[in-house]
């Protein structure tokens, strides 16, 4: 297959780069290797992590059509009642997480809708589910990327100008040969405040299968899961309790916390007011990432609100899933770890009554699409990252460091982003890091290899480090990521020039930026402070 454009990976960054490529007038070629295309909104059934400001500014267009589409195929499809629906900001699930907590499913329909006139008109096909297991290089291009469907094994090779990485862990750059590092940096390469005094490469943030729970009659608890007993007593050293249990460390104090956890709480949805400036929003952690709230439907459209458990219990740090022999041993860890969580949720887990347990708790893998009840795709934080012709440092944003000042204000912004320097337990035994940060601009030398010259990253693969990976790694700030990688290639393809040309001429960068503002991408902030 040949294309203008080959987008590897459909998560939220590569529907974004897809997107825009198409919107740009360019062919496309989009695969993804899970059935839902989405990722961490989808498929790894993530409600979207956003910033204070986000019903105002601080998103592209494109994104805020994304958001607002979600809204109103609610009022579309479901029984809400009078008031939710007339509701600006309707909040489906009343989650504290966001301002916008819903069904993953919503997502799903939304983003194919987006994309639906594109591949009636053929120029965009997709393949799915397909993953890269290999690829052709000439010099400092990539020439080709081989794809192989996950269940018969056909393979397919694409050519294409361009090609954009937008895998959940950078899957094409060892492929490629392209330049990448993972894990923590060293204090010396990077001058970070956080970093350590040595490199740590197989250093990353933890993994996540969610899952989905709703809370009725009857007794739901299913067979106890083989390792439950290893994961019952398993305590970190810096947990303060054993890791299932209500005790977890607050991210930003790092004092041992008791969550509460109350199924089905007689709240008002409307008055639900969603800001993680003011607090992260999982001290109750049935309403943290609650992603449907009963009361805003007519009643006994919903038998229970339903959580979405993304929860500190369910942070696998036992190894690393990159670039490791046993990757795959420690992803069925995972798994066996989040059903471990449910088991105890639903036999053991203290109760507000005295009692253990709530066996009414039931497992809602139909909504997430999956047949064993957790997320389709494990929610991956950290990925391999490119060697760039600019790396994004801690004291670039961090509020610590920054002050008053504000983040760096790069020449050759793409975009903008803000969320808190958000790193959860690591592989190498690291507490949360959570930092305060400035919001912040995405600098066109961070999605620049600094060799390879046809390869953009267009999700968490770009130019951080393991520290600031802590505030790109976000819904909206990946899909920034990728819709100006996807515009990149387009204007590369239309100029006949290439992604350094663009960074490094000044008439070009202008231009490309004026498309990028034309597009309805920010690419600077007003006068806000960070948290």
């Amino acid at each position: 297959m040949q294309t203008d454009v080959l987008v590897v990976g459909g998560g939220l960054g590569g529907v974004a780069a897809a997107l825009s490529a198409l919107r740009a007038g360019r062919s496309v070629v989009l695969t993804e290797e899970f059935d839902w295309l989405g990722g961490q909104l989808t498929s790894q059934a993530v409600p979207p992590d956003e910033h204070t400001w986000v019903e105002q500014f601080g998103i592209t267009a494109s994104y805020r059509a994304l958001r607002e589409g979600i809204r109103d195929y609610y009022r579309r499809h479901y029984p809400l009642t009078s008031a939710s629906r007339a509701a600006v900001q309707l909040n489906p699930g009343a989650g504290y997480v966001s301002k916008l907590c819903h069904e993953p499913r919503v997502a799903l329909a939304v983003l194919e809708e987006l994309l639906a006139p594109f591949r009636s008109s053929g120029r965009l096909r997709m393949l799915q589910p397909f993953r890269p297991v290999a690829a052709e290089t000439d010099g400092d291009r990539v020439s080709a990327v081989t794809v192989q469907h996950r269940d018969s094994g056909e393979q397919l090779t694409i050519t294409a100008p361009y090609i954009l990485d937008a895998t959940e862990t950078g899957e094409l750059l060892p492929l490629t040969g392209t330049e990448y590092v993972t894990g923590f940096e060293a204090q010396s390469e990077t001058g970070e405040p956080s970093a350590p005094a040595e490199a740590q490469p197989l250093n990353m943030q933890a993994v996540s299968y969610c899952f989905a729970i709703d809370h009725v009659d009857g007794n739901h608890v299913g067979d106890k899961p083989a390792n439950y007993a290893f994961w019952r007593n398993y305590q970190p050293s810096f947990w303060g309790d054993r890791l299932l249990s209500w005790t977890a460390p607050d991210p930003r104090t790092l004092e041992s916390s008791l969550r509460t956890f109350t199924p089905n709480p007689d709240d008002d949805p409307l008055a639900v007011v969603a800001d993680q400036r003011r607090t992260g929003g999982d001290t109750n952690l049935w309403t943290f990432r609650r992603i449907a709230a009963r009361r805003h439907f007519e009643p006994g459209a919903y038998d229970s609100d339903i959580c979405l458990v993304n929860w500190p219990m369910i942070d696998y740090f036992e190894g690393p899933v990159i670039d490791v022999p046993d990757a795959d041993r420690h992803l069925a860890a995972a798994k066996e770890l989040s059903q471990a969580v449910l088991y105890w949720l639903q036999t053991e887990a203290p109760r507000p009554d005295g009692g253990a347990g709530f066996p009414g708790l039931r497992l809602r893998g139909d909504v997430l699409g999956s047949t064993d009840g957790l997320a389709q795709a494990p929610y991956i934080r950290e990925s391999r990252r490119i060697k760039a012709e600019y790396t994004v440092v801690e004291q670039d944003l961090a509020v610590a460091v920054r002050g008053s000042r504000g983040a760096v204000e790069y020449d050759d912004s793409v975009g903008i982003g803000m969320y808190r320097i958000d790193l959860h337990p690591s592989t190498g035994g690291d507490n949360y890091i959570d930092v305060a940060s400035s919001p912040f601009r995405i600098p066109l030398g961070a999605l620049i290899p600094r060799r390879v010259e046809n390869l953009l990253p267009a999700n968490k693969n770009l130019g951080t480090t393991h520290i600031t990976n802590g505030c790109y790694r976000l819904h909206p700030v990946e899909w920034n990521i990728g819709e100006a990688a996807g515009l990149l290639a387009a204007f590369c393809l239309d100029r006949g020039t290439c992604p350094r040309a663009v960074r490094n001429t000044p008439a070009l960068l202008g231009e490309f930026q004026s498309r990028l503002v034309a597009q309805g991408i920010e690419l600077g902030w007003p006068a806000v402070e960070g948290y």
